[in-house]
Formats: C-alpha cells, structure tokens, sequence
C-alpha cells in the first residue's frame, strides 16, 4: 500500500500539469456548464411533472412512468448534451478523453437510478423506503464509475490492507463492506419475497386470516435467516465463530431482551392456536377498557383498532398471560344487554311488550334469536327489566344499537304513560332536640 502511494505522490506532478492543459479544460469547462444547464432544465420540469402526476391514482402505469421519468430527466439530458459536445469537439479535431469518460458513467447512473426505483416500487411506500432509494443508488453508481475509470482494483487493494486479526480470523475494511452489502442485497430480496408471499397469501379465497398471517411470519422469518447465513457465507466467515456470539446473545436475552423475545414467541403461539385473528372484535384489560377489532397481527404486538379510530399496539405477551374477551371467537353473533327500571304504578307486562317493539328500531339486530324482555327484580326504586338483543356485526359497534333502541324506549314509555323512576329514599327520625321558641329565650338587660 505504502508503494502505490509513493507512486501516486510521484505522479502527481504530471497528472496536474495534464489538468491545467487547455484542451482539458475546455473538455472541464463544457462539463461543468452542462451539468449546471441541465440541471436547471430539470429544476423547471420538476413541478410539471409532479403535476401530472397527481392526476393519476396510485398503482397506475402513467404514474409510474413520469416517477421514473423524473429520476432519469438530469442524466439522461446531461448524457444527450455531453454526446452533442463531444461530437463538436471531434469534428474541430480536438481531444475528448473526458467526455468519453462522461458517456459510461452518465449512462450508468440513468440505468442505476431505474433499476433501484423499480426495486423500491415492490415494497410498501414509506419515508424509509424513499431515503434509503438514494442511499443505495449512489452507493451501486459509486463502485460501477469506479470500475469504469479504472479505479476500483486499487481502492479494493487500498481497503484490503486496512486489517485487523481477531485470533485466527483476518477481518479488513474490503470484507466488512462486502458482509454489509451482501447483507443489505440479501435481506432486500428476502423482504421482498416474502412481501409478495404475504399478498398472494391475502389475496388467497381459501385460506383462513390466521393461515395468511401464519404463511407470512413464518416465511419472513426464514427467509431472512437463510439470508443472513448466506452473506456470513458468501463473505467467507467462519459460522464456527459465531458461538461466541450465540452465547452473548443467550446472556443479552437471559439479562434484558426476556420480554423481546417473549412477545416474539408469543406472536408464533397466537397465530399457530388461532386465538385472534384478523377482523376478530377482542376486548382487553380490567372491565373490558380496551375494545376494537384486530387490524394485524405484527411480530412484536397486535394492532386493535377501536371505535374512536384509536390503534392501540398491545404486546403479544399481555393477550396470552391476561384475560381477553374475543367477541367473535367461534360465532359473530353477540348479545346485548339493555337495563330499564319501571315504576311500580306501571304495568310490567305492558312495559315487556314495548321493549319487545323497542328492538325493532335498528337494522342491525337479528330477528333469529329473537330479542326478549325479563323482569329481573324488584329494585328499591322500581321494577328491573332487561331487554336482550342480539347482532351478528360487533366490528361496527354496540353503543350506537344502544342508543336507537334507548331512543325509541324512551319515546314508547312516553306514549304509553310508562314512567322510569328517579332513586327513592325513606328517612325515618326517631328523636329530634327540642326546639327552642323565641319566648323560650331568656331575655337580656341592657
């Protein structure tokens, strides 16, 4: 390493005297203001082509093109401009090494910018996603121009020397670079993969939610491990090193990671019992505070969705160590409780016939079974009814079949003089101090 920089330091005079000469840098020159014309070209496109975008749904053909057109407009038009030059510059009989070096690398730039935008249209949109689309493609279009001029034998020798030795092992800057790039390629793919299993498995009519969710963690999970072995391979590590790092990982879960990986294990139990699954209505916690319908069932918790548009992650620990009520378990259909207190003036038959017609008020509620009316006891400020109803949509929610039905009680009770009693209480005296008259009090002298 040390002689090719001695031979790099002593040619550096001449590749400076070459830099300075005048025929580079007109080459240098045109370069620079052709970068700067088209890039200024694709500023002014931008916003137009953002434009008409917009007027097209996302996943549509157009859409994606004038995506893609926007991240080949500079290259592409820098590529064109640097052809034109160096066509001019030819025909004048003047030198365009530099040019010629600009085609290739343009070229592949245009081309590095495509496939990884094509690569990121097969996952989910996320910000992530977006960020890590330059990443990558600056990283890919950095080692191709490296190649292309010739450079990247001696960067690769360069970062070859810089080593260190862990016992028998030889670990250099080069394979650390490779581990990672291999890693990142490998688990790119083993993410898409498993992203397209997962949405054929959803788009599947004959397989259950938690057969779906089940095909998808479990193929997630292998292939993600089969990629990393193969980078470690691949990148010619020894795996009869990683003992050690398998005994500092039983110690990390047996100090800290116990409710990591509880919650991972527990996810596999909830999908191999088929507990919850996606679209179950489950309530959780003391007296049923946390009620919603299952949204996903992710790695680490399940996504529950309530009433109020509220995404709740609850753990997947916590539903298999607590109670929880799964409304939708083996049958959709609920039951609903409704209490009402007549007086004891009114007529408890008549006021069980009002209920009965009460149930009718909403659409939701099932003819089969029907709805019923029982006098439960005699309160101490009336008479307990109860009305019992059933739905066979919990998702959609019980408070507002409640309220129809409370509403058309309410008017039924008015109609027919049916009144709800207010709370009574009888308070008996059994002595009382004597009261003090005024002519009872002692009169005072001046």
């Amino acid at each position: 390493m040390e002689t090719d920089i001695q031979a790099l330091l002593a040619r550096m005079p001449q590749l400076l005297d070459a830099l300075i000469q005048p025929a580079v840098l007109y080459e240098v020159g045109f370069l620079l203001v052709a970068g700067v014309v088209t890039w200024l070209l694709h500023r002014v496109s931008k916003a137009p082509l953002r434009e008409r975008c917009d007027h097209y749904p996302p996943g549509d053909l157009r859409r994606l093109m004038l995506h893609a057109l926007q991240r080949l407009m500079w290259p592409v038009m820098a590529l064109l401009a640097v052809l034109i030059g160096r066509g001019v510059f030819r025909s004048i009989g003047a030198p365009s090494g530099m040019l010629d070096v600009a085609v290739p690398l343009l070229l592949s730039l245009a081309t590095v910018r495509l496939m990884v935008y094509l690569l990121r249209k097969g996952f989910r949109a996320t910000p992530a996603v977006k960020a890590w689309e330059n990443i990558i493609a600056t990283a890919i279009w950095t080692t191709v121009a490296l190649d292309l001029v010739g450079w990247l034998p001696a960067v690769e020798t360069a970062l070859n020397d810089l080593a260190i030795t862990i016992g028998s092992s030889r670990v250099s800057v080069l394979s650390t670079i490779k581990l990672v790039a291999l890693i990142a390629l490998l688990l790119t793919l083993a993410f898409w993969t498993s992203g397209v299993i997962e949405r054929r498995m959803r788009a599947s009519p004959h397989m259950t939610p938690s057969l779906q969710v089940a095909f998808g963690k479990f193929s997630k999970f292998f292939l993600i491990a089969l990629a990393l072995f193969l980078a470690i391979d691949a990148a010619g590590i020894d795996l009869t090193t990683l003992t050690v790092f398998g005994g500092a990982l039983g110690v990390g879960i047996g100090f800290g990671l116990q409710r990591i990986t509880s919650n991972f294990i527990s996810g596999f139990i909830l999908v191999l019992d088929r507990s919850i699954k996606p679209g179950d209505v489950i309530s959780v916690g003391a007296d049923d505070t946390k009620f919603g319908w299952v949204q996903e069932l992710r790695a680490r918790y399940v996504v529950v969705r309530d009433r109020d548009g509220v995404e709740r992650l609850i753990p997947n620990e916590n539903l298999i160590t607590s109670e929880v009520v799964n409304w939708s378990y083996t049958d959709p259909n609920t039951r609903v409780r409704i209490p009402v207190q007549i007086s004891y003036d009114d007529d408890p038959e008549q006021a069980m016939a009002l209920l009965i017609e009460a149930a009718k008020a909403s659409t939701r509620i099932l003819t089969t079974p029907e709805p019923t009316a029982r006098m439960l006891a005699f309160a101490d400020s009336g008479i307990q009814l109860e009305l019992r109803i059933w739905i066979s949509d919990p998702e959609n929610g019980i408070g507002n079949v409640r309220t129809d039905v409370n509403l058309a009680i309410w008017r039924s009770f008015k109609a027919a003089g049916i009144t709800i009693p207010y709370p009574q209480r009888d308070l008996h005296l059994k002595s009382m101090p004597p009261l003090h008259t005024p002519k009872d009090v002692p009169a005072t002298s001046d």
